[in-house]
């Protein structure tokens, strides 16, 4: 982001400060994204080392480049079936506060821009609201698409993630 701003200045560009980008993928049929402030990277699925005694959406850890991080399927967090992983299948690298996380989804769609102005809170109905919206903080209107727009914070701090994390930093 510092970059766009030297480089906008150096042109005389105005950097629109009322726009998000978004790294967006496929999850359960539907389109989500995740501010591309978060995003370290991208990268294939990873051979993981189960940990035993975790909730069943924490697949386990990865070694990459040298750094041991959780990875979690997004698909079970979700409390949806899992699904076999194949060839499309990714793994979206994030940073939350000081903590690295891999996520699983099933494929990757792209960086989308959406303004303020198209971003809606998330609706109020009765399912939406008790599963998907402890995670999703906001509806991204794109053209005539919506990518469901997620809280990573909430997405991987509770307790089971935490203890995940205390044993690899036991380990170290």
């Amino acid at each position: 982001m510092e970059d766009e701003y030297k480089e906008a200045s150096e042109k005389n560009v105005v950097v629109d400060e009322t726009k998000t980008q978004y790294m967006t993928f496929r999850c359960c049929e539907e389109i989500y994204g995740i501010s591309l402030e978060n995003v370290n990277e991208i990268i294939g699925l990873q051979q993981y080392t189960s940990v035993p005694e975790t909730e069943d959406y924490i697949m386990g850890l990865i070694n990459l480049r040298g750094k041991v991080i959780p990875v979690i399927d997004v698909r079970i967090r979700f409390g949806r079936q899992p699904l076999e992983y194949n060839d499309r299948t990714s793994v979206i690298v994030i940073q939350v506060r000081d903590e690295v996380i891999g996520l699983i989804v099933d494929g990757i769609e792209g960086v989308v821009t959406i303004g303020k102005s198209d971003t809606l809170p998330p609706p109020s109905v009765s399912d939406f609201k008790t599963q998907s919206r402890k995670y999703v903080f906001g509806i991204g209107k794109v053209g005539d698409a919506v990518k469901l727009l997620l809280d990573p914070d909430k997405l991987i701090h509770d307790e089971p993630m935490q203890e995940v994390q205390e044993r690899e930093t036991g380990e170290e």
